[in-house]
């Protein structure tokens, strides 16, 4: 049986992070900052190596690979946008919304990996929906429920039917999809990734229902996840800004489980929350604000989960 939380974990450290005006139009969580650009990538790599400690500290194995610095990628700290691994040695590479973020996606990486005694099997490029302007970005538009072979996903600028439907049939998921929204400056807009509203543990789920309108579709959503066995915590809008949807459970070889979030996340949760988490995992919370402001993702974001056998 397929598991949900992996004890490996691979990183992208920094070359060039910072503001990218091409994905700022449906991302509302960057904010640009007058910083002069070494400055912060020097800080983006501090706040990356405090995260990577802290993990480190937990026994949780931390592949860390460094950005080159040629061509300049701003985001190439959240790699998990542009692949996936799975335990049947399958490595899914995806479409990418931003032209700019397209070069993120480096076959070393995935040669490193085998390198490193795992086993890749078949490599599956979906990047050919980029010349119909069809995107999914890999799970940042995908929840995947790895044990019950499920796919949640909101559908957006960044999320199509079409290659998510495609995925589904190619790795067998069920494919549960909804529109999700959020108000910015009195304008309803869609959220641009699934896991920014959205979490799903071994045990537990984090997410906004509040930002699913359609009552069908939440009550479906709700009962889904019900059905397969999660707890749900939900979250409100305003965490969700916080970026309290935005974790990941990590596990390290004891089989000692956490839940990674944000400072910002974690501070943003009651006392209630947090308690119903702990009850199942503990928690690992990183100092990433200067990530969080600029590139518009948080902690998940920043983790490529590696499920791919030993060689």
């Amino acid at each position: 049986m397929p598991t949900q939380t992996t004890s490996t974990i691979l990183m992208v450290r920094p070359a060039n992070f910072g503001f990218n005006s091409e994905t700022a139009d449906n991302n509302f969580y960057q904010q640009q900052d007058d910083r002069d650009a070494r400055e912060i990538n020097q800080i983006a790599q501090k706040e990356f190596d405090g995260f990577v400690n802290l993990l480190e500290s937990k026994g949780v194995r931390v592949i860390v690979l460094e950005d080159t610095s040629e061509p300049k990628k701003t985001d190439s700290i959240f790699p998990n946008n542009w692949f996936s691994t799975h335990e049947d040695g399958k490595v899914i590479l995806y479409p990418m919304f931003s032209p700019n973020r397209r070069l993120e996606r480096r076959k070393d990486i995935i040669e490193k990996l085998m390198e490193l005694g795992f086993r890749v099997e078949e490599i599956i490029d979906l990047s050919f929906f980029e010349h119909d302007e069809q995107y999914l970005e890999g799970t940042g538009s995908l929840i995947l429920d790895r044990e019950n072979k499920i796919a949640y996903a909101c559908r957006s600028l960044r999320t199509h039917s079409v290659p998510l439907q495609y995925f589904g049939r190619l790795m067998g998921y069920e494919i549960l999809d909804f529109n999700a929204t959020q108000v910015i400056n009195g304008e309803v807009s869609p959220i641009y990734h699934t896991n920014v509203m959205m979490h799903v543990g071994s045990e537990i789920t984090i997410v906004c229902l509040e930002s699913i309108s359609n009552t069908s579709e939440r009550l479906n959503l709700q009962t889904k996840l019900e059905h397969s066995g999660k707890k749900i915590i939900p979250i409100t809008a305003k965490q969700k800004f916080n970026f309290a949807g935005n974790m990941l459970e990590v596990q390290n070889e004891k089989g000692e489980k956490f839940t990674v979030m944000s400072k910002a996340a974690f501070n943003s949760l009651s006392k209630a929350q947090k308690e119903n988490i702990l009850k199942h995992t503990e928690i690992i919370s990183p100092e990433i604000p200067t990530i969080e402001k600029l590139g518009g993702g948080s902690a998940r974001c920043m983790m490529a989960e590696i499920f791919l056998p030993k060689s």
